[in-house]
């Protein structure tokens, strides 16, 4: 089966791009939530209703974001969500360093499938991984079927930020990337009398702010 690379939006990587480590970050859910249109949002900074099919297998993209001053250089890999490309997906979790986990909110199935994500999350990837929760289409309100106050809930249970999003309008998609760069970004440069970086603790109290984070 061929890998489907996404070289229609690759983005942010220059001329001495190679010479620096990148960081694995994989979009996972159920197919449909809208792994590829949130990527593209967050790549390009645009919406383009109705241009994506299933993803087939694996596509990435590079994106180089700005924290703090530093450039962090994150490798963003779409993966299929459909039940035959499980098996693949598997296979990219071992040596990726985040995970953004996706459900639409206004479907429930995809909601309820996202314990067995976590399930698989927990077996196949790194002990370390880094991992957020997206609900996803947060602009869609009138078909919302999953409360704000459920994911959040999911998502204490499993220790891992939360946030909503909008693939549509960009709602807070640039503040999980770069919630998830700084985190990164901390793990790599931690000097040891450094205060521990608490990545939800930031999600909290980012969520209510403008957009925040540069490209380069």
């Amino acid at each position: 089966m061929d890998l489907q690379r996404l070289d229609s939006y690759q983005g942010g990587a220059g001329p001495d791009f190679h010479e620096h480590v990148l960081h694995k970050t994989i979009l996972v859910g159920d197919s449909g939530v809208g792994k590829t249109s949130l990527l593209v949002q967050f790549d390009q900074g645009k919406f383009v209703p109705g241009s994506f099919s299933a993803t087939v297998g694996i596509g990435f993209t590079n994106k180089v974001v700005t924290v703090d001053g530093v450039r962090v250089k994150l490798q963003i890999w779409d993966t299929a969500g459909q039940e035959r490309f499980r098996s693949v997906t598997h296979a990219y979790y071992r040596d990726a360093q985040a995970l953004l986990l996706l459900y639409d909110i206004t479907n429930k199935s995809s909601f309820d499938n996202i314990r067995a994500w976590l399930t698989e999350i927990h077996e196949y990837a790194q002990r370390d991984v880094v991992i957020m929760l997206l609900g996803n289409k947060a602009d869609v309100s009138t078909e919302r079927v999953i409360r704000s106050e459920d994911g959040e809930m999911l998502a204490r249970e499993y220790g891992v930020p939360f946030m909503e999003t909008s693939a549509k309008t960009g709602m807070n998609v640039e503040l999980a990337f770069l919630a998830i760069a700084k985190e990164l970004k901390y793990r790599a440069r931690r000097q040891a009398d450094e205060p521990s970086f608490q990545i939800r603790d930031y999600v909290e109290s980012q969520k209510k702010r403008p957009s925040c984070c540069s490209f380069l």
